[in-house]
């Protein structure tokens, strides 16, 4: 299972993960949820306690995933397959063009 801290801004968001299975999962956190209800991610994931899943990576973190000549940069210096997309999600998106950054979550972190 790997998991991905989904930043809005400089604002824990929410938390990606991607299953054993190979199924995703989206939720916002709680805080989030209380102190911006209004503030969210992209239009087909509004705010809410609900948990989005999909059988594939949501289009909208797909979307964040560099392409052509950067993707082929990236996944050569980084020795990533380029269909691991969650692998690159998390290496390539920590600081995304935009609001929306995603850092990779350690198994030990609390937060």
């Amino acid at each position: 299972m790997r998991k991905g801290k989904v930043y809005y801004q400089e604002q824990l968001a929410g938390i990606l993960v991607e299953t054993d299975e190979g199924e995703y999962t989206f939720q916002y956190v709680d805080d989030y949820i209380q102190n911006f209800p209004k503030q969210f991610i992209t239009f087909s994931m509004p705010v809410c306690s609900k948990v989005y899943k999909e059988n594939r990576l949501f289009p909208f973190f797909e979307g964040l995933i560099p392409e052509g000549w950067l993707l082929d940069i990236a996944s050569k210096n980084w020795k990533i397959n380029t269909n691991d997309r969650m692998g690159l999600l998390l290496t390539c998106c920590k600081n995304c063009i935009g609001a929306v950054s995603i850092l990779p979550e350690k198994e030990n972190d609390d937060e």
